[in-house]
């Protein structure tokens, strides 16, 4: 529970005092521990650093020796090895009583300030390049790299896009071709748009092992910083400017065989293993900047005036607040419900049941994103549209809006898939409840 009085939309319910089912002890505890911590390492920094284009490089440090890097993995969390490395606790609750409602805890606080950029810079690599390691990576790939990547000693990104082929993962064309001594694979091709790369020593790729579509694809833990035969260079993009996003191409560069992850073929699965982490994480943390955003425009509305009166005086502004609340409050309300089902279903149970639905939360809360926005600039007006000043932060916001309708899957595709989805799981359920023929007496 907040200490203060909130501008309305500003927090949650639970966090406004209002009972829920969802939330313990533990949780509440977490979430104040987190609070504290993203509040003074990151919160307050956040634009500015969003302005520079770039954290400073000792901050994921700082993160890594406080173990907050560890609740981006999601749940359930790898206990031996964080036990293994001195990481048995975050905050004060130990890592095997982690479930996703801290999880989710997590990602909201650390998008309080608003602007995405540099929470991604800190979080995605190791969110996402890190688990298929330690789920599908042989036990020598395993001791020779999670050690420096869990404490931070190392950084890693996940690479799976390339410059013809986003959410279209299957026709990916960045080749792995096994050397003629066998000790290699050498890989040819480019990666766009990945977050975090430029600082990575490791990248968790996608490549071509074999032929056409998901059948062909591979994970291979490729060496990046500094190695022969890898380039990378940054990316401007219209938001998210601290998250590091980058360009890599990769020129007949050398990966030894170990470093496969998994077995050839099985890239496809490994990837789509990541995708309700990823995309309910992205839900989470953009559930809370439409709160950044709608709450600085209700705070404006009260005192700015016009025509006389406060803006919030006036029906047509009321309406419009309105009408986006209750599409933030709705979708509050669904992620929370996925957090809370994602931590009472096994992880094999989520996959299949939770992951159309996953796809349409992460594409709804580009959506209700989208109208937050919308409504805060137009409610700032003139300041909304400025660099600088009281709609600063909102004008940044409205600059954000791809960055969440198209990474992680583009709002389109991850409608489609989520009722493929629907109606793939529906098949499967009403198969199973055919009586056999011939089992009939009647």
């Amino acid at each position: 529970m907040t200490d203060k009085t909130s501008i309305p939309f500003a927090e949650p319910p639970w966090l406004n005092g209002l009972p829920s089912p969802y939330y313990n002890e533990s949780h509440r505890r977490w979430q104040k521990t987190c609070r504290a911590y993203a509040e003074e390492n990151l919160i307050q920094h956040a634009l500015g650093w969003e302005n520079d284009r770039a954290v400073p490089e000792e901050v994921y440090g700082r993160f890594a020796r406080a173990n907050f890097l560890t609740p981006s993995l999601g749940a359930p969390l790898p206990t031996q090895w964080l036990h293994r490395v001195g990481l048995g606790k975050i905050g004060e609750v130990p890592v095997e009583e982690w479930d996703y409602l801290h999880t989710a805890i997590y990602a909201d606080e650390m998008a309080r300030s608003g602007v995405a950029g540099p929470g991604a810079s800190l979080t995605t690599g190791f969110s996402f390049g890190i688990p298929p390691i330690y789920k599908f990576g042989s036990q020598q790939l395993q001791e020779q790299v999670l050690p420096d990547l869990l404490l931070g000693r190392k950084r890693i990104c996940i690479a799976i896009t390339e410059p013809d082929a986003g959410s279209d993962v299957a026709n990916i064309t960045t080749s792995a071709t096994k050397s003629p001594d066998g000790k290699h694979y050498v890989v040819n091709g480019s990666k766009k748009w990945i977050t975090n790369g430029i600082w990575s020593d490791y990248g968790t790729m996608a490549v071509r092992t074999g032929g056409s579509g998901p059948g062909g694809l591979s994970l291979l833990l490729v060496p990046l910083k500094g190695h022969p035969g890898v380039s990378m260079r940054p990316i401007r993009v219209g938001g998210l400017a601290a998250s590091g996003t980058t360009f890599i191409e990769l020129d007949d560069v050398k990966v030894p065989v170990g470093n496969l992850i998994g077995e050839e073929g099985q890239g496809m699965r490994y990837i789509m293993t990541n995708f309700n982490h990823e995309r309910l994480t992205i839900a989470l943390g953009v559930t809370r900047q439409c709160r950044v955003a709608l709450s600085s425009a209700f705070e404006y509305c009260l005192k700015r005036e016009a025509f006389g009166k406060t803006l919030m005086d006036q029906p047509v502004v009321r309406h419009r607040l309105a009408k986006a609340g209750a599409e933030l409050e709705s979708l509050s309300a669904w992620v929370e419900q996925f957090a809370y089902q994602m931590t009472n279903l096994s992880k094999a149970e989520a996959d299949i049941k939770l992951g159309g639905l996953t796809a349409m939360a992460k594409a709804q809360a580009g959506r209700v994103f989208d109208e937050c926005v919308r409504c805060a600039v137009l409610l700032f007006g003139g300041n909304g549209f400025t660099q600088s000043g009281q709609g600063e932060l909102v004008e940044k916001l409205y600059r954000e809006i791809p960055g969440v309708r198209i990474p992680g899957g583009s709002e389109d595709v991850m409608f489609d898939l989520a009722i493929r989805q629907l109606v793939k799981n529906y098949q499967r359920q009403t198969k199973l409840l055919e009586r056999p023929r011939g089992s009939s007496k009647i």
